[in-house]
């Protein structure tokens, strides 16, 4: 892994970026960029500006009836102002994303490999090319190429999110826009995913910008983060020191709401009782005293038989 504090070359480049609905502006980011083989997080509460962001970097923000001003440059290469059909040679292929809910990518309908494969034909490969890029890359998010000849609902969420993240590997993009790809996964699952995305940096030199609300994610897989609130950052830097050291109130106010485990909070459960030692273990109650047995001065006289009776 490269240290945060050294340069790196520039593979997304923002400046001065306005996304607005009519008069209206949601999005307004003077200056921000993502690094070769870096992964950066975009971090904010729910409406902080994220998940538009990524819309405007993609080029589908007008899909929601927004308008995008300003300059987003892919190694050196204006975004803003192409044509649709001129970002279908760079969406997918040079810049791909994976979404918070992965079944959304996927029709119920169809087979999770046609969809796979469709996307790869649109992008100029052959069937065959196209089916051995799709084996290779399922292969490298550790899952068996026959999975792609199953239904979305035959695979769980974790599954699914590794394909998606397979097919930006078959198309070999250059950046992953991970827009909270573990929120709606289990722990155990999320670990997986993170790792996975880790991996994509180390071994293919993939940039990653990873949106999320959760700074323990943040902090474990990111280089550096940018702290969003109402559409604009209002903090940069490296992961540590933004997250231990916070120069904006709205930063420390994040970091204060994350959960933490006190020393001092009362337990789930009561403590089991300290075990005793035989130095101060109590001594156990004396017995009580048992009365003592009769004397025969003391024994009751035997009854005297009546008239007429015979002692037996």
């Amino acid at each position: 892994m490269k240290p945060a504090n050294l340069p790196r070359a520039q593979r997304l480049a923002i400046r001065d970026l306005q996304v607005r609905f009519g008069g209206r502006q949601v999005v307004g980011i003077d200056e921000f960029s993502l690094g070769a083989a870096e992964i950066v997080g975009l971090a904010g509460e729910s409406g902080s500006g994220k998940s538009m962001t990524t819309l405007a970097v993609l080029g589908l923000a007008h899909t929601v009836g927004a308008t995008v001003r300003g300059s987003i440059r892919l190694d050196g290469t204006e975004l803003t102002g192409l044509s649709q059909r001129e970002l279908l040679a760079v969406r997918g292929r040079r810049i791909a994303a994976i979404f918070q809910s992965p079944a959304m990518a996927f029709s119920p309908v169809f087979k999770v490999g046609s969809v796979v494969l469709r996307a790869l034909r649109l992008h100029g490969m052959s069937r065959a090319d196209a089916a051995g890029a799709a084996a290779r890359a399922m292969r490298q998010v550790l899952l068996a190429p026959d999975l792609l000849d199953r239904y979305p609902a035959q695979l769980s969420g974790g599954q699914l999110q590794r394909v998606a993240i397979a097919l930006a590997l078959a198309l070999r993009a250059e950046v992953l826009l991970a827009d909270e790809p573990t929120s709606a996964l289990d722990v155990t699952v999320q670990a997986e995913v993170l790792d996975l995305l880790r991996g994509l940096r180390e071994r293919e030199g993939m940039s990653v910008l990873l949106i999320s609300h959760d700074l323990a994610v943040v902090a474990e897989l990111c280089d550096r983060v940018a702290i969003m609130r109402g559409g604009a950052i209002v903090e940069q830097g490296a992961v540590g020191q933004v997250l231990s050291a916070p120069q904006h109130e709205y930063t420390a106010d994040l970091v204060a709401a994350v959960p933490r485990l006190a020393a001092e909070a009362a337990p789930i459960l009561p403590a089991p009782p300290a075990p005793t030692t035989p130095s101060d273990a109590p001594a156990p109650p004396a017995p009580s005293a048992a009365p003592p047995p009769p004397t025969p001065s003391s024994a009751p006289a035997p009854p005297t038989p009546a008239d007429g009776e015979v002692p037996e």
